[in-house]
């Protein structure tokens, strides 16, 4: 079977959506390595049937972690054996532009996101014309790729004539959760970034009868953690840091609400479909999700969340008190995302998955 290599610039311990792919993909024969980077703090990997490798580098972020990072990498892969590439989002799409080139293999692109369109990037006019043009330069030239859902594969098609398959990150289908063991704590689980309403989520809580526990890091936790302390709510917002999935499993199965939101500037959040929203369906947890396209879509057939149609303090307070009060209401939704879960599930995006890479490698 065909060798698959698939770059990341994340720390591997913490992707369950690669880790999904990686692994779905090697129980079908591939030969998979997934690369991603090695941080000081990094755990020791977990034993998987792919093959790992992480790469350290001496700078951590900004430009020159960019840069460094993707020099090692494009090193790295240039002395391997392949048959097929697979950039995840742009920060590592240059180098597998460059080697599948220069080895003649087929590249792949996945596009977990608009990557371009992320707070961190369109807020920051420089930064975002170094990645459009990075863009602009790379996608065009991926024919095979795919993506998480059909607003952002249509985007791509109206911008590069790029036809992408939509292979959304569920979970697997685990036994039905039950409410045996919940707590009444709201979770939030993912990066802790730029326009994820954290300005709004921490100082609603003051008016919200639980406790708030953030399982995750990113480029706005010290900004949370000042906000914490300026509304006075050190102990009832709790940070756990980043978890293992394993760990963080188990804390979505006592979980009692979870936190899918995202403030509306730029077409990433607007037209997201977050890995959370699955995953707090799957442990049975009912959510307050905003009201964007691809979750309104997916509530109104299962209607597994509260959406609200904006990410101010009332509106999050409201909405979080009207799930902590409203037991007939809580229930229903519990017991939709029990049903949903049965048919949003790896195992059926599995499938698709399969077929795409059946398609380019036989």
């Amino acid at each position: 079977m065909a060798r698959l290599y698939f770059t990341v610039t994340n720390d591997l311990s913490y992707d369950q959506r690669m880790a999904r792919i990686c692994n779905s993909l090697a129980e079908a024969g591939y030969r998979v390595t997934l690369v991603g980077r090695k941080m000081k703090n990094s755990i020791p990997l977990t034993d998987r049937i792919f093959e790992q490798k992480r790469l350290a580098c001496f700078f951590n972020k900004g430009k020159l972690f960019y840069a460094e990072y993707n020099f090692r990498l494009f090193i790295f892969l240039l002395f391997k054996k392949m048959d097929g590439i697979c950039a995840i989002d742009l920060d590592t799409i240059l180098p597998c532009l460059l080697v599948s080139k220069i080895k003649n293999v087929k590249r792949i692109y996945d596009a977990h996101e608009l990557f371009c369109e992320m707070k961190e990037v369109v807020s920051r006019p420089r930064i975002y014309k170094a990645w459009k043009w990075i863009e602009r330069k790379t996608v065009p030239r991926f024919q095979y790729g795919y993506t998480v859902n059909e607003t952002i594969a249509h985007i791509f098609q109206n911008e590069y004539g790029r036809n992408y398959e939509v292979i959304r990150n569920m979970p697997l289908l685990q036994p039905s959760i039950t409410k045996a063991t919940r707590e009444k704590f709201i979770l939030y689980q993912g990066a802790v970034n730029e326009g994820r309403s954290f300005e709004t989520l921490v100082p609603a809580m003051r008016n919200v009868p639980a406790k708030l526990v953030i399982c995750g890091d990113g480029n706005f936790m010290e900004q949370t953690k000042a906000l914490v302390i300026k509304y006075g709510l050190e102990d009832k917002v709790i940070f756990n840091g980043m978890l293992t999935p394993e760990t963080l499993r188990s804390i979505n199965q006592k979980a009692f609400i979870g936190i899918t939101i995202f403030e509306n500037n730029g077409d990433s959040n607007y037209y997201s479909l977050a890995n959370r929203f699955f995953d707090y369906m799957h442990a049975g947890i009912p959510q307050l999700c905003v009201d964007y396209p691809e979750y309104h879509k997916i509530n109104a057939e299962y209607e597994v969340a509260l959406l609200i149609p904006d990410v101010s303090e009332q509106s999050i307070s409201v909405a979080l008190n009207k799930l902590l009060d409203e037991n007939e209401y809580w229930e229903k939704l519990h017991q939709n995302c029990i049903k949903a879960s049965n048919v949003l599930n790896w195992q059926q995006e599995e499938i698709k998955l399969n077929q795409f890479y059946k398609n380019i490698f036989g």
